[in-house]
Order: structure tokens, then sequence, then C-alpha cells
């Protein structure tokens, strides 16, 4: 469980030391007084100080990355609104425990007690399971507080979220890592063996998990060093935590998105930046071979044609190379993409012509650019009227190549940006000649 403390706590209000305990569990706070960071949840402004100064507490779903006191602050809710706290798992509860779970809470209520039922890994539930949550909820049986790691609006049955207020957690900062580690360091009577720099890496590993830097704590303080230790040496000992990446979750879609928008406002440092953090966290390079590609024809298109035959070239290049020597590829694409010229035109072009195809339906082009490879076709008049471009004056004829009855409408309107500035150009051109030809 990850708990996390105030730094103004006294050693004296710590409960007493025992030996054998993790320090995450002898630094369990006991009021939401204590609670490090998450002000943006727990203040008193904020959505749980509101609750709690007004006596109205509503389900509650708490979303957020580890260790970073969703369990904690669950529990002193209960605590501090006199609901009896049960906690499970999605991973280990059936429906025949959460049957147990639902009758021991009527129990509870009819004796004049609510019960505030903490679903740890609540998106692990399927929907049937979720549903099952619902007349309790409304009825006033059960307060429900979920925790999860992904995103609720993919994970949770909007029924559920209809009934309950989504309240997102966030990963600790260095700042919050500090005052844990001081906290840490007056529960077990000594500092750390380390240096400042040390210390800051210590933060760093940890990645924003109260859990994860307290479990390493332990392991710092258990060192016998005649000096303190500095990140080199830190780094040799621990093995460093990698950053929170999972590929198949809301982080894999959080930094693809950040790679695309950075690449999207013409940033090649963040665009680096965040392909190395999808790399570092393991990413597949086809994938962002595959995106790279992507945003080469949906933000760029026609203002820099040759964007998207360099991101081919990229893609080719890694199947050639592999990692890592075929990622610096991708690092080239990526920059490229970044400072090449920008536009959606064709982009919006192409939505804006399959909205019209579904509105036209099934209408026929125009007889006279239709071939007629048959006599019964010819006879019908397919063909009739074509004229031959080649044969005309400039090369161009001016006719209409819509259905009948459509009215000619504008889909690709280039921008002024790289090489769509000269088909802009062009566009306008044409547009003037079929004026005239059709006057």
């Amino acid at each position: 469980m990850a708990d996390l403390f105030d730094s103004d706590a006294t050693p004296e209000a710590q409960p007493p030391k025992e030996v054998n305990r993790p320090l995450a569990d002898r630094l369990r706070p006991r009021s939401l007084s204590e609670v490090i960071g998450q002000a943006q949840v727990l203040g008193e402004e904020a959505p749980l100080g509101v609750m709690l100064s007004s006596g109205s507490l509503s389900s509650l779903i708490f979303w957020g990355p580890p260790g970073v006191g969703k369990t904690t602050i669950a529990r002193l809710l209960a605590q501090e609104t006199d609901l009896h706290f049960v906690q499970i798992s999605a991973i280990f509860t059936g429906v025949p425990d959460l049957r147990k779970v639902f009758e021991a809470a009527k129990i509870r209520r009819q004796n004049g007690q609510g019960t505030l039922l903490f679903v740890d890994e609540i998106h692990r539930f399927n929907k049937a399971q979720q549903d099952g949550f619902l007349p309790y909820m409304e009825d006033g049986t059960i307060l429900l507080v979920g925790a999860t790691t992904e995103n609720p609006s993919f994970e949770l049955n909007a029924a559920v979220l209809s009934r309950s207020q989504v309240l997102v957690l966030e990963r600790l900062s260095l700042v919050d890592l500090e005052l844990l580690t001081q906290r840490a360091e007056r529960e077990l009577g000594k500092a750390l063996p380390l240096s400042g720099e040390a210390r800051d890496a210590l933060h760093e590993m940890a990645d924003g998990d109260g859990r994860t830097l307290l479990n390493l704590i332990e392991q710092v303080a258990a060192w016998r060093v005649a000096t303190p230790l500095g990140r080199e040496a830190l780094a040799t000992r621990l093995m460093r935590r990698a950053a929170k990446y999972d590929k198949s979750g809301d982080e894999h879609y959080n930094l693809i998105s950040a790679l695309h928008k950075s690449i999207r406002g013409s940033d090649p440092d963040a665009a680096l930046y965040w392909l190395g953090r999808m790399l570092e966290g393991g990413e597949d390079p086809r994938f962002l071979a595959r995106r790279l590609t992507m945003m080469s024809t949906e933000d760029i298109g026609l203002a820099d044609p040759q964007a998207n035959t360099v991101c081919l070239n990229a893609w080719n290049t890694y199947e050639r190379l592999g990692s890592p020597e075929g990622e610096l590829a991708l690092a080239n694409a990526a920059v490229y993409l970044a400072l090449a010229p920008k536009s959606n035109a064709v982009y919006v072009g192409i939505k804006a012509a399959r909205r019209l195809a579904k509105e036209t339906g099934s209408a026929p082009p125009p007889k006279h650019i239709m071939n007629a490879p048959t006599k019964l076709m010819a006879e019908q008049g397919y063909g009739d009227g074509y004229a031959y471009d080649h044969d005309a004056e400039d090369g161009f004829s001016g006719q209409n190549y819509f259905p009948d009855g459509v009215r000619r409408p504008v889909l690709y309107q280039p921008v002024e940006r790289g090489f769509e500035r000269e088909l802009k150009r062009r566009s306008e051109y044409f547009a003037k000649l079929r004026l005239q030809r059709n006057a």
C-alpha cells in the first residue's frame, strides 16, 4: 500500500516502532491531513475537502498510477465518516464473494452503520459484475470507492460512472518524495547515507511512486557505508526502476499522443523526447514507424510530399538494421516531420468527400465520362460529348466530372505553406479556366 505522510508530524505521533514491520506500514497516515500530495483532491476547496466539510460523501472512483495513496485515502475517508471499511480486490473476488460483501453491508445498515466498500483494480470486473454494484449504491447499502490505474472512460460501465465522481490522483512530485524521505528518516532515526545528488537520483528512481520510494529507502538504510554514496554508487547498488509505461494501456496512448502533437506543433526536441520515452519503455519500433508514416500523411500531406517517403525509408531502414541502430532512422524521420511545413488540407478534403459520398448515395457518374465498351452502352449515350483534355487548349477541358444534379463542391483547399503553396496556385489557375470554359 502507498502510505504518504505530511512532513510536520512529530516522531512522538508515530505508532510504536516494530522492526519487522515494513517501513510503508509503519508510516501509515492516521488522518487525511497527514497525506502527502494530492492537494487537488484533498484541499479545503478540492472535491473531497468540500464533501467532507458538507457531510455529503458520494461514491468515488480514484484514477491514478500506483503508489500515490488511493488505498490509504479510501481507508481514511471511512475513518473520518464513521463508515465500516471493507477492502476487496477485483483480481481475487468473484460473484459469490461479492454477494457475501453485500449481505454483510445490508446487516450493518440495518444496525445503523454504513459501509465504505473499497474495490482495488475495479476495472478488472466485467460488465455484469460492475452492474451488480448498482442497486446497493442506489439504496445506500454501500458507498463505493473504486481504484483504477486505467482510464475509467474506457474501462468502467457508464451506469457506474454516472453514480460516481472520478477523482484523478497524480504521481508524486520530487518535492512530495523529499517530504516522504524526511518522514522515513525520522522514523528510522537516521539520515540516509547518500550525497545530495544521490538523494535526487533515489527520488527519480521512484518515478512518482511513494510505495516504491519507501521500499528503496528501506534497502538503502540497511547498508553499512563509511561515507555517503554518490549517484553512480547508488545506481550500481540499486536496479533503477523502469519508468511507468504500459504498451497496451493509458500510457501507451498518452505518449503516442504527446509525440504526435509535438510533431504537429513543429517541436523537434519534444518529438525526440517522447520518441525516446516510448523506446525506453519498450515500445515496438514498428508501431512507431507506422504512426510516424501516418503523421506524414495526416499533418504534413502535400505541404511536403517527401515526408511520406522519408518515413517509409526510415521504416525500411529499421527493418533492415533492427534495434538499436535502426531506431536512429525513426529519430531522423521524427525530426524531419517536426520541421516540415504542415497541412491537413487533403485530410480535411477526403473527410468532406466521404460525407458528400454518403449524402449522394449511388448517384452515377455523368454519361459523358463513362466508357461504352458495348453497342448497347453506346446507344444509351455512354461517352457522348466527352472532351479529351489533351486535345483542348492548355490541356484542360473544364468538363464536369461530378454526378448530374450534384452541385460542385470545393473539397481540397491547399494552404500557403511548403509545396502546397504551388498546388494552391495550380488549383486557382484551373478554377479560373473552368469558369471561362463554362461561361
